[in-house]
């Protein structure tokens, strides 16, 4: 089975693969303190959670990582622990989509992840939006070529900064409130924070599709569950398209 890990800035995705089904997935915070043995240990239970024995179970992994201490962990882990194929996705590894940011090494790795799953899925031209630590929102092309994309600051990084500003504001629970009019301060936050991310999704959206034409729009991500079915422009939920493009990342460096 495949083992695939995505680590954000703040959360670490992980999945299991038989074949092309995706048949267990955890989340975990993202520690940049981890050692390799912890990590390993860490992914050992989950998978125990499953009746899994790592040794037995895993045969390759794939990594997708912001987070470079976190990187060189699960390398170390993978050459210690698992003694499997690992594929990471950094410069010159095989994605097979073509990169045309000026500096392709500038792309992050989930961001290529995203690109090439999205048209594997969806063919293109395609948006997706991650909902993440930061809310990225990345084009491909009918070609199926990366072409760029914009980055804002995430939904709750932006409350932490108002919280911490804004010595009257309390925090919330991040949830749609019963009108965009909010009659509490609870509710006003709420309304500010969900409909306000949302029209800027829908609006970057607009823009991008001014120069690319229609598009196909797929969002992802922690709080895509929340936002996407506010959208206007978001026409897929996929929460598991990073994993997607990973697994066939892993497969266009390894045959099976």
């Amino acid at each position: 089975m495949l083992l695939v890990i995505d680590v954000g800035n703040t959360q670490t995705l992980i999945g299991l693969y038989d074949k092309v089904d995706l048949t267990h997935h955890w989340r975990s915070s993202t520690n940049a303190e981890r050692t390799a043995d912890e990590h390993a240990l860490l992914v050992s239970q989950f998978l125990d959670l499953a009746g899994l024995d790592i040794g037995a179970a895993v045969t390759g992994m794939a990594v997708s990582s912001v987070v470079p201490r976190i990187t060189a962990a699960l390398r170390d882990m993978s050459e210690r622990w698992l003694r499997v194929p690992t594929v990471v996705i950094e410069p010159g590894t095989r994605t097979g989509i073509p990169i045309l940011y000026e500096n392709p090494k500038e792309v992050g790795a989930d961001r290529i992840a995203n690109a090439v799953g999205a048209y594997d899925l969806y063919g293109g031209p395609t948006i997706v939006v991650d909902f993440g630590t930061a809310t990225t929102l990345d084009a491909v092309s009918a070609k199926g070529e990366y072409l760029g994309g914009a980055i804002i600051p995430g939904i709750e990084i932006s409350l932490d900064a108002l919280f911490g500003r804004a010595a009257a504001l309390r925090r919330v629970e991040l949830v749609e409130p019963r009108s965009v009019i909010g009659k509490t301060t609870i509710e006003s936050i709420q309304s500010g924070a969900v409909y306000g991310f949302t029209e800027q999704v829908d609006g970057l959206v607009r823009r991008m599709e001014a120069e690319l034409g229609e598009c196909t729009v797929v969002a992802t991500g922690g709080l895509s569950d929340l936002i996407s079915p506010l959208s206007t422009k978001i026409q897929h939920h996929d929460p598991w398209l990073t994993l997607h493009g990973l697994r066939i990342i892993y497969e266009r460096n390894h045959a099976r």
